[in-house]
């Protein structure tokens, strides 16, 4: 039978592959925390005060930072799978990696580079992108609108403004263009997706992608996606705790709740 269409703005076939794809980063990150935790070279001086502050063993600190080291990979992933998504929206294309820029919509004329937070880009490296989208529309994309997108924006704030980052080396700020812009992730679903809460609906959509790929109620570590494939995850990604129906749909109640307000204090 054909599931139901979770979004209006992008297919289930779109959406369950890009959703998959960052399960597999977590899942890599997760299998190789260990040999990673080491090359890294921890700092014995920070794991000791650090442990000692929090009042906990080396061994679990040193799971916490396994977990840490995880969530970093995870949230780098994050800003291609934004990318993805709203490349999969009908009209857009994702340029891929390596471009000057990640997405693009011939019929609005519009190109984007795409940020999973406001703070991911630091000093000069957002007057190089402002710099490069300057380029692109004084030669290819003549008469479009170029916007650098914060997904994750600062305080909760809504905005689709002229882009003028300050330049360390002058200490002066690219100057303002009206076709040159920043937004926010919000902002930019809603003008991608032509609905102005379609980030909340893919936010929302989430759970249920999720828990269906990874495999419902079955244990970390021997779960089974729809393909019957086994990926071994650890405890931060699924639970294997056995409860009765109640329990999960109290405990999904209640998750769903939590979720909902992590997301509102981001929105």
């Amino acid at each position: 039978m054909k599931k139901k269409q979770l979004l209006n703005f992008i297919s289930n076939k779109d959406l369950f592959k890009q959703v998959d794809h960052v399960l597999d980063v977590a899942r890599n990150t997760s299998n190789k925390a260990e040999e990673r935790l080491f090359t890294n070279m921890i700092d014995p001086f920070s794991a000791l005060f650090d442990a000692m502050c929090q009042g906990i063993s080396l061994e679990q600190w040193l799971e916490q930072e396994k977990s840490r080291q995880t969530q970093k990979t995870l949230q780098n992933a994050l800003g291609g799978f934004h990318q993805e998504i709203l490349g999969s929206i009908p009209g857009w294309e994702s340029m891929g990696t390596g471009n000057v820029f990640d997405l693009k919509n011939e019929k609005m004329k519009i190109i984007a580079e795409v940020k999973n937070k406001y703070n991911t880009t630091k000093g000069n490296h957002k007057v190089a992108i402002y710099d490069d989208l300057a380029e692109q529309l004084k030669t290819k994309y003549k008469g479009y609108l170029a916007y650098y997108v914060e997904i994750i924006p600062k305080d909760k704030a809504v905005y689709n403004k002229p882009f003028t980052p300050p330049d360390n080396r002058t200490h002066k700020r690219r100057p303002a263009r009206e076709d040159i812009r920043v937004i926010d992730g919000k902002s930019f679903y809603g003008l991608a997706a032509g609905d102005p809460e379609a980030i909340k609906k893919f936010y929302n959509a989430l759970p249920i992608v999720i828990e269906e790929l990874l495999g419902k109620n079955r244990p970390i570590g021997n779960y089974g996606r729809q393909y019957g494939e086994v990926h071994p995850f650890g405890s931060s990604i699924v639970s294997d705790l056995h409860k009765s129906k109640e329990d999960e749909k109290s405990i999904s109640s209640v998750s769903n709740q939590e979720y909902s307000k992590l997301f509102d204090s981001v929105y």
